[in-house]
């Protein structure tokens, strides 16, 4: 989808090359500038065409548009699709447990991403998920528009997450240890027992109730590994409720017990710092009741 942009250029940048602004103000990426500096119409200046290499001058309103992509992927029935928020940058929905965000081969046609195509026919919006939730999982996603905004978003989007573990906890903590993949045709993931093998892990987690068997935990990922919570509750003995690929044999659920319950974010353009909520989902919400946790966490 086509996404024209006016900025007034600050002193900050005044007698700078159009380059050192985009790269430094805009956060946008060298293949995006370079796109932009190959497009007749991607960059101007009080209307003009402008080149990366001339000086700016405090005042001047430069105009950045991103032009059209092609999309490969299939529409197909959008009715389900909940959407939290959106504008012209951004489509935040909330995902359902059970839909699979990308097409693979087990899944053509029956995504998220067929589902936005649908919802966006004729635009041609590049479908870019900016953090990817498992298939089990539930909540809140973040989509980018746009070039611009996939280039800055990812440093600027914050999660916080509700789950239920096996076992019970109380107060805070953190667990930092690496993750790898121990077969490579597989998509288990595993804890490094000396974190010689793979990347660098670290959730926190807060304990709100517990009945003992169980705990309701809010989590906030300081790294974004595959599987990551599952795979670091697992590693402490305590796998996620309905969580049978990492060790689960809580019936209770069946799914892990995941929700991305909350999601901060510094727009794209505006800058502006948005927050937005999703309701626990009615699974993980009876489970919860049935465990007799404080409504107030629900």
């Amino acid at each position: 989808m086509k996404r024209s942009i006016d900025y007034v250029i600050d002193e900050a940048y005044d007698g700078k090359k159009l380059k050192v602004w985009l790269r430094g103000r805009l956060k946008t990426s060298a293949r995006s500038v370079n796109i932009l500096k190959n497009d007749p119409d991607g960059l101007k200046r009080n209307g003009e065409h402008i080149r990366t290499i001339d000086l700016l001058r405090a005042g001047d309103i430069v105009t950045v548009t991103f032009p059209e992509e092609e999309t490969a992927i299939l529409p197909t029935d959008c009715d389900d699709l909940d959407i939290v928020y959106e504008d012209a940058d951004l489509l935040i929905v909330d995902k359902p447990a059970g839909l699979a965000v990308h097409p693979t081969h087990n899944h053509q046609g029956d995504t998220l991403a067929n589902q936005v195509a649908a919802y966006y026919a004729g635009k041609n919006v590049v479908f870019r998920a900016v953090g990817r939730l498992d298939k089990c999982t539930s909540g809140l996603m973040v989509l980018a528009l746009n070039r611009h905004a996939a280039s800055v978003l990812p440093d600027r989007v914050q999660k916080e997450y509700l789950a239920i573990a096996g076992g019970e906890f109380h107060g805070s903590g953190t667990i930092d240890r690496n993750i790898y993949r121990p077969d490579p045709m597989k998509t288990l993931r595993a804890v490094s027992p000396d974190n010689s093998e793979g990347e660098r892990a670290v959730t926190h987690w807060e304990a709100l109730a517990t009945d003992g068997r169980r705990t309701l935990l809010r989590v906030r990922l300081e790294t974004g590994r595959t599987h990551q919570i599952r795979v670091h509750f697992s590693s402490l003995g305590a796998p996620l409720a309905g969580d049978e690929m990492y060790g689960s044999t809580d019936t209770a659920m069946d799914r892990a017990a995941l929700h991305c319950a909350k999601l901060t974010l510094t727009h794209p353009v505006t800058w502006e710092s948005l927050t937005f909520t999703a309701p626990l989902p009615e699974d993980m919400r009876n489970l919860c009741k049935n465990s007799g946790f404080d409504d107030a966490f629900l």
